[in-house]
């Protein structure tokens, strides 16, 4: 605090009254897992039928693989945030307020996932940023939350703006009002209507996504409470690659945008990589690391694995939620300490790393059954074999471990690791089948050449810790990470209500 001769103020003691429990906390909770466990029997409703044809209502909704994985996922995302802020919001004079908010946010994504007609869809996206755009607003007093609420706000709107100019496009040059109907005429696009309808997509996508360059409202919207962050990163930025997913067919018809959506997120699954790195603030740092994992998604993406996009952003939910849900017990007082040596095993390491790195490549080629020709799936495969690398180096540093323990994480976790994600895009991949495009391999250009040359290049100067010498870098890192100052929240006293 900067004043230390401030007084502190203690309120008042709570009623009984006040302790109980609200309504609408309850009544919404209950309500959404019940939501859960229709969204199940849907599924089951749908496996059951043996058929993967969609089923359309009113010629508005659309209820497909698609539809009914989206529904479950964000429904249980939804019901596991729901029951955690009954106790974490309590007290707050906003409850009622914020419930409504999540509990309409859920409504809005499921609509989103069924909605077929183009008005639905685009109304759908928008309630969607509007509702989380209020969430990071949460605290009405507190002027950089509004102010981040705001600059959210701005960019939903930029993004809905967008959705609706390429569904305008596409009406205008199929005659279809539905996105199952322009899937059907695509045909009839031609070149110049295909890249701007495409180009408004992938820009949708990217703003939704939080990928860079625009990331920062995901940056400042670490004033929305807790569950809201979670619901956030682990719901709201994967719209990104279920709007690719949904209008793949239009997308994949321009060489030139799929390979834009390549080099977007590249940069961005390298670029949040680097960002999270100069990061102190805890939700910051899963902030950035949001920004690379998106970018990843989308990468994927690009080169035409769509089910694998799908697969990302359902694990990165899982994961993502549960560490803002647990990002206080990461809130600790220490006294400063040295860094725990790194002890690499020397060149045992390095070749136990090389072995794994090769074994987790040929895991997942042979759980997922990419990367056996010479297309877009080499890259992704090269991309998983950098990446069990980087963790099996990460392990085999750990000093403060036991060797045998090191050398035994790698088969009885790391490659067990790959062949599970093998596992969860195969039944995804099988949920997703009743869709017009879920894969769409391309063959191999420079510009992948070069995306695999970054990738390569980045792990190693991240397991070196070369860029950690260039103070340029670091300045750099710091300025694009910066949030606009009327989001900065730096000084204690303008929200510490004591």
């Amino acid at each position: 605090m900067t004043d230390e001769t401030q007084s502190t103020t203690v309120g008042a003691e709570p009623s009984e009254a006040a302790d109980a429990t609200p309504f609408a906390p309850a009544v919404l909770t209950r309500l959404v897992w019940a939501l859960w466990v229709a969204s199940v029997g849907v599924l089951g409703m749908r496996f059951l039928s043996g058929s993967t044809a969609p089923w359309q209502a009113f010629g508005a909704v659309t209820v497909d693989g698609l539809t009914v994985l989206l529904w479950i996922v964000v429904t249980f995302f939804s019901g596991i945030i729901h029951s955690y802020s009954c106790r974490y919001m309590a007290g707050d004079s906003g409850l009622t307020r914020f419930f409504t908010r999540i509990f309409g946010f859920t409504v809005a994504v499921m609509v989103l996932a069924a909605a077929d007609h183009a008005a639905l869809f685009v109304g759908a996206w928008l309630a969607m940023g509007l509702v989380m755009a209020d969430l990071v607003g949460h605290v009405r007093g507190w002027s950089q939350a509004q102010a981040a609420a705001g600059l959210a706000r701005r960019y939903f709107v930029g993004s809905s703006a967008l959705v609706g100019t390429a569904l305008a496009v596409l009406w205008w040059q199929t005659g279809a009002t539905t996105v199952s109907g322009i899937a059907a005429a695509t045909s009839s696009l031609s070149g110049p209507s295909v890249f701007l309808a495409g180009s408004a997509l992938v820009l949708a996508a990217a703003i939704q996504s939080a990928l860079l360059p625009f990331h920062t409202w995901l940056l400042s919207s670490m004033t929305a409470p807790t569950p809201a962050s979670a619901l956030m990163h682990a719901g709201f930025v994967n719209a990104g690659g279920i709007l690719l997913l949904r209008f793949a067919p239009v997308v994949t018809i321009e060489p030139s945008v799929m390979l834009a959506i390549v080099l977007l997120g590249t940069i961005s699954a390298l670029g949040g990589k680097l960002l999270k790195s100069v990061q102190t603030d805890v939700k910051r740092r899963l902030g950035c690391s949001t920004v690379g994992q998106m970018g990843f998604m989308l990468m994927q993406a690009g080169l035409g694995f769509f089910g694998a996009a799908i697969t990302h952003l359902v694990l990165h939910g899982f994961y993502k939620a549960y560490k803002f849900l647990s990002a206080g017990s990461r809130v600790e007082r220490a006294a400063p300490s040295a860094a725990a040596e790194r002890d690499s095993l020397g060149l045992v390491g390095v070749a136990v790393a090389a072995v794994s790195a090769v074994a987790g490549g040929a895991v997942f080629v042979v759980t997922t059954g990419k990367g056996g020709e010479f297309d877009t799936g080499l890259l992704l495969t090269l991309i998983v074999v950098v990446s069990t690398m980087h963790a099996a180096r990460t392990t085999l540093g750990q000093g403060d471990l036991p060797v045998a323990a090191r050398l035994a994480a790698i088969p009885l976790v790391l490659l067990p690791a790959v062949a599970l994600y093998g596992l969860v895009y195969n039944a995804i991949r099988t949920v997703l089948s009743g869709l017009p495009i879920v894969t769409a391999a391309t063959t191999l250009t420079p510009v992948h050449g070069l995306v695999a040359v970054a990738f390569v290049s980045s792990y190693v100067a991240i397991d070196t810790g070369v860029y950690r010498r260039s103070r340029r870098l670091y300045v750099a890192l710091l300025n694009a990470s910066r949030s606009p100052t009327t989001t900065m929240t730096t000084s204690t006293e303008d929200y510490n209500e004591y």
